[in-house]
């Protein structure tokens, strides 16, 4: 139960027949490198007065490649420290555009994604949350003058950006939490060889067990009712 922390720890122990306290538990998971997996610092905080969007997917459903593209920043733990990756997916194959990694939460990483993503394609729809880093000038300009058009997710509203948040989870859970990463480099380089794999090898039950790239480079075509439903 890698979700537990030093309180259910405690409670669990003691249901087990040892006589310990929370000091003594959060001592001993220090010791061991033990910590709880759970929700990250708040990636989401919009700057003061900053111009929010609508949200545009409810009444969509993606059915082809560039029609929605969706960004999102999840935290990465290291040993004794944060990275935070901010990646770009096309909503309809799930394929990753680009992605970048940082050590803070400064715009400017997102902005390096966004233009290597506009290198491949453009979107007809670029959905956000209402993070600073998506709601500063710069980010919504770039978009507006390459004709796209701006969505964001309502204040509090994960369920908004589902497809990225999905792959969040994959990516943790296939790669991150199995391979404990240390260093920043260590986490580039592991999550770097993930995306590959998860573009051009892994397959996809959503896509009717077809990859990723193949799809968004359209060398395969979906059957009726094989798209990625907004929701």
């Amino acid at each position: 139960m890698p979700y537990y922390g030093s309180r259910r720890m405690t409670a669990q122990l003691r249901l087990d027949g040892y006589h310990i306290n929370r000091k003594a538990v959060q001592r001993h998971m220090r010791e061991m490198g033990i910590t709880a997996i759970y929700p990250g610092p708040n990636l989401s905080r919009r700057a003061h007065q900053a111009a929010v969007y609508p949200y545009l997917l409810r009444p969509i459903t993606p059915d082809h490649p560039n029609h929605v593209w969706a960004i999102d920043i999840t935290y990465i733990r290291l040993t004794g420290s944060w990275m935070y990756l901010v990646a770009v997916i096309d909503w309809f194959s799930r394929y990753v555009l680009a992605w970048e990694l940082s050590n803070s939460l400064e715009g400017s990483f997102c902005c390096t994604a966004l233009e290597r993503a506009l290198q491949q394609g453009t979107p007809t729809i670029f959905n956000t949350d209402q993070g600073s880093q998506f709601t500063s000038q710069s980010f919504t300009t770039r978009l507006q003058a390459a004709g796209v058009q701006v969505s964001m997710d309502g204040k509090g509203r994960a369920l908004d950006n589902v497809i990225i948040e999905r792959f969040w989870r994959n990516l943790k859970y296939e790669d991150v939490y199995l391979k404990g990463y240390t260093t920043p480099c260590a986490a580039r380089q592991g999550i770097g060889a993930y995306m590959q794999q998860y573009n051009e090898i892994r397959l996809h039950q959503a896509l009717a067990y077809q990859t990723s790239g193949r799809v968004y480079r359209g060398e395969v075509q979906l059957s009726d009712g094989k798209t990625a439903e907004c929701r």
